[in-house]
Parts: C-alpha cells; structure tokens; sequence
C-alpha cells in the first residue's frame, strides 16, 4: 500500500462510479420522458367527461351571434348530473355587462376557478369559463398540467350550471364581480372569447398549469380591452387573489372597501335561495 492510501479507497470510488452511472441513467430516463411528452399531440378526439364532450362554437353575423351548446346540466351533485345543452341567439347591441367570477378552492389557500360572464338587456346571461378538457375518470393535477396531459376548452354555459355547480354542490365561496368597462369594449371581448372557442374547435391545445389556464387566459382577453395591460403578478399565478388584483387595477365596478365588496358580491347564500327560479342570474346579484 502506497503511502497515504486508505484501505477504504477503492470502495469509494465504486460508489463514486455507481452514482455517476445511476444520474446518467435518471437523466436518459427524464430526457426520453420529456422526448415523449413533447410528441404528444392535442387532440379533440378522446374519450371525453359527459360534461365536457361537447364543444361550444359560435356563428357571428353583424351584430347578431349564435351559439351552439351552451351548456345547461342539472346536478344531484359534483359527480352526478343530467347533461343538457342548449343553442340561443344574442342581440350584441344588447351586450351591457360583464361579470369577474372567481372560485377560490376551499381548505387550499391560492388556487382559485376564474371565469366570466356577459349580460344583456333582454335579461340574459352566458358565463364562458376555461377549463381542462377532463377524459372519463381524469381529475386535476397541477404537475399533469404541465406534462402535456390536458386539453383546453373554453366552456359557454348557463349561469344556473357554472354558478350552482360551484356554489350549490361543490360549495366553494363564490364571489361575482361587476367588471368596469365601455359596453364596446364588453362587446370586443365577448366577441373573442367566442372566436378563441371556435379556434380550439378546429385547433386543441394543451391545457398548462402555468401559461395556459383559466385566468391566464382570461388576462390575455382583458388586456385587449383594458385601459392599462394587467401586471405580472402571483396573483395571476394563484387566483383566489386575482380579484383583488382587479380591484387594485381598477377593473370591478365599486366603490366599496375590497373586503366589504368581497361581502357585498358574495353569492352563495342568493345562490341557495333562488336555486330553482327563472330569475336565478338575476336574484344572486341582489336585483330583487
């Protein structure tokens, strides 16, 4: 033995090799993993949840819109429902509000449901809400939606099937926000929200957890209307915050303290009481 060796050299340096040959196979492994996640192709052909099997699309002629499938299900609860669909046609001179829906997820503090709705002087409404596009049996997952393993869809549907699924059956606060802007610019985004509907109609892609979700996509459509581009934000991230927010940017309409405003446009217990009236989109937001 050499001076300066140590018996328990050689055994040391097999370790040293064996946890070189073992990152080199993990790293073969993760490359070959996101190799495959890449050759993933969205698709609009799949196995489909009932409640997201059908897509919405819209036919756009002036000031007149059609929309195909607006999603109407009636719910015994989260899990069990009657899926309906209906096709109705909006008069966009008509086009006078639209309405910040946000979801926070209950027991977790940051993830949140976004979406919006428009209303019109005949007395309707229409929510658009981005989603995952959920095959049978699929649930979310935050790490999925970054490996390429969701569809997005935008979502047109009844305020009686988006609002009480989430107020009335899930049972997650619901706050519903009037949202501060020209009616012509109401119109623009409503028009483009559609218009991205048809889009993934012909054209799916992948849902992302960071740069494709349901908030996000909604600040690409506000960008197009608002007075001054929305910030990076966390809250944009983790939109339980995003109407606050909106409310620091000045886009809800009221002048109420934010948490007395969170009060004020809070639904559920409207939500509850009118659950069966004609009238429900009206009723929730305290219009007697």
């Amino acid at each position: 033995m050499r001076r300066g060796d140590r018996p328990f050299d050689a055994p040391s340096r097999r370790l040293r090799v064996r946890a070189r040959h073992v990152s080199a196979a993990v790293a073969l492994l993760l490359l070959g993993a996101l190799a495959a996640c890449l050759l993933i192709r969205p698709s609009n052909d799949r196995a489909w949840s009932p409640d997201q099997a059908v897509l919405p699309y819209a036919e756009i002629d002036g000031h007149v819109v059609r929309i195909h499938n607006i999603r109407n299900n009636r719910y015994q609860s989260p899990d069990r429902y009657m899926v309906d669909y209906y096709d109705r046609t909006f008069d966009l001179d008509g086009l006078e509000s639209a309405w910040f829906i946000v979801e926070p997820f209950a027991g977790v503090p940051g993830p949140a449901h976004t979406f919006v709705s428009f209303g019109f002087a005949s007395g309707q409404y229409v929510a658009i809400s981005v989603e995952i596009r959920k095959e049978r049996g699929e649930s979310f997952s935050p790490l999925k939606g970054l490996l390429r393993r969701y569809e997005v869809m935008y979502v047109v549907a009844d305020e009686r099937d988006v609002i009480k699924l989430r107020s009335n059956y899930r049972h997650d606060d619901v706050y519903v926000y009037p949202v501060r802007a020209e009616r012509a610019k109401v119109r623009r985004m409503f028009v483009e929200m559609l218009g991205r509907a048809n889009e993934l109609r012909e054209r799916p892609e992948f849902y992302n957890t960071l740069t494709n979700t349901c908030t996000t996509n909604i600040v690409r459509h506000v960008n197009t209307i608002a007075p001054r581009r929305v910030p990076l934000s966390y809250k944009v991230l983790l939109p339980a915050y995003a109407d606050r927010l909106a409310y620091d940017i000045g886009l809800l309409d009221t002048t109420l303290p934010f948490e007395e405003a969170r009060r004020r446009f809070k639904v559920n217990d409207r939500a509850l009481r009118y659950a069966d009236s004609p009238d429900f989109s009206r009723l929730i937001r305290g219009v007697e």
